[in-house]
């Protein structure tokens, strides 16, 4: 049996016994291209759902032996030379712990894909991770590249598995990659080109034992980086993780920041995004990348999004122009501080991708007078530190969902003047989605003030009463538009 930790894309993978656990698009992308490759595969996951069930039939016609039921994760298959897991598995996991205990080793989906790059053609990977903002920056590091006429990809954590993107037979030119902490953690030998670690707030200790742990995954981002790592000069975690990080010799550290940069990064000058960082004369002029106009949001986080894709775009040898043109052309996904309605002076805006306390304070921040709707499952965070920092733009506070006496108490210890509505709903599914939010909005429109902002930023993820993220912020959206109506 050859030693899987030799083989690439172009070796012979016949013998190799491949175990991949979960079967979500990144794992079922693994089964189909270890398949191509020759391996003997065994995949295992406990979610059962249609669309699971149709992946897992058409690749067992391909010769891949499924198990998609409960407990098929528990134990790890007697025959397996390399395991490849699913982000979503901790550590201590029963099969990872069993694979590390026979000396299999253990893979993430990421791992397995900078593996299989193409040796003659092995498009440099642009990294992106941090707390909050990375699909937004990825999408914008795309859009950036696109303007400037390379076949690029956003991969990864968002849009294309990355399995999928180096094995695409028309090779792509570069790679926007969007990495989560648990996609780190199983992944050792990547070497990015460009790195960035956008932000580190508490999030995921629902997974993490600390929070120490969690930025030290994050961290691994920059590990072998050959160019740039970029860091947010408003976090210096991020700062801290790029001077611990073992680079390629050469590799620099690029700051951006929103505020006038200094020599070496990215920033703001009188409305201007400009750079300091990839010109020739920097020590003493910077370079026009956009206008603050050019962009979909001057929201801070959304400007510093945009000034980290710029940087990494920068990196990789981009115009100035192919900045601005990508910058201006981009629009973000739904559920990201997006205007819903404007009615009687009251703006209503759905942020529902503000699932953990930092992206709740980054929207707040970006509104004055606010209506907070906010609650849902905190996964072990707290919010005493969002409630100082913005509870003087609060004009009251809707909760819902599961946790949201954690924020109650927070308000009532930080923020004790700031009026909170709690609406309190039968447990999850006993209500509909709709009927739900309809309440939020009848009870935020009681409270709202002409010049004020009802603003969705949960700060909690969606779960216990929602589908997702998404479905919440439609029901949202909906329940505006028929209290619009009247």
């Amino acid at each position: 049996m050859p030693d899987v930790s030799t083989l690439g894309r172009t070796d012979s993978w016949e013998g190799v016994r491949a175990v991949v656990a979960g079967f979500g698009t990144s794992g079922a992308a693994a089964v189909d291209n270890l398949l191509h490759l020759g391996a003997s595969v065994h995949a295992v996951a406990e979610s059962v759902s249609p669309r699971i069930l149709e992946r897992a039939e058409l690749l067992e016609v391909l010769g891949a032996r499924i198990e998609v039921h409960e407990g098929a994760t528990a134990t790890l298959p007697e025959e397996a030379d390399v395991l490849v897991v699913s982000p979503g598995f901790r550590p201590d996991a029963p099969i990872i712990v069993a694979a590390r205990e026979r000396g299999i080793p253990v893979w993430g989906e990421v791992e397995l894909a900078w593996r299989l790059r193409d040796p003659e053609n092995p498009a440099p990977w642009l990294c992106i991770t941090g707390t909050n903002g990375k699909t937004t920056t990825v999408q914008m590091l795309d859009s950036i590249l696109r303007a400037a006429g390379l076949r690029s990809v956003a991969a990864g954590n968002v849009g294309l598995p990355l399995t999928e993107a180096v094995m695409d037979p028309e090779p792509y030119d570069v790679i926007a990659v969007e990495l989560s902490s648990f996609q780190l953690h199983y992944t050792d030998s990547m070497s990015a080109e460009s790195a960035a670690v956008l932000n580190v707030a508490e999030d995921h200790l629902d997974w993490y034992d600390s929070m120490d742990d969690y930025a030290r995954d994050k961290g691994r981002i920059y590990t072998n980086v050959q160019r740039a790592c970029v860091y947010n000069a408003a976090d210096p975690a991020t700062e801290e993780l790029v001077r611990e990080a073992d680079v390629v010799e050469g590799a620099r550290a690029i700051g951006f920041t929103l505020g006038t940069p200094a020599v070496g990064m990215l920033g703001v000058v009188e409305d201007i995004l400009v750079d300091r960082a990839f010109i020739e004369e920097r020590s003493t002029s910077a370079a026009e990348l956009c206008t603050l106009d050019d962009l979909a949001s001057t929201a801070p986080h959304f400007v510093a999004n945009a000034l980290a894709a710029a940087a990494l775009a920068r990196a990789h040898g981009i115009s100035q122009s192919a900045v601005r043109d990508g910058l201006r052309s981009f629009r973000p996904d739904g559920h990201r501080i997006a205007v819903v309605a404007e009615h009687d002076d009251i703006t209503w805006v759905d942020d529902s991708k503000a699932t953990n306390p930092h992206a709740a304070a980054s929207s707040l921040a970006a509104f004055e007078p606010v209506v907070w709707v906010a609650g849902g499952l905190a996964k072990g965070a707290a919010f005493d530190d969002l409630v100082t920092a913005v509870g003087g733009r609060l004009r009251a506070a809707v909760l819902i969902g599961r946790d949201r006496s954690v924020i109650a108490q927070a308000l009532s210890r930080h923020a004790p003047d700031v009026p909170v509505i709690e609406v309190d709903t039968p447990e999850t599914g006993a209500l509909g989605e709709l009927d739900l939010m309809r309440r939020v909005v009848a009870a935020a429109a009681e409270v709202a003030q002409p010049g004020d902002t009802v603003l969705l930023a949960p700060g909690c993820a969606s779960m216990d009463q929602f589908a997702d993220y998404a479905a919440r912020g439609d029901a949202f959206a909906a329940a505006v538009q028929d209290h619009v109506r009247g």
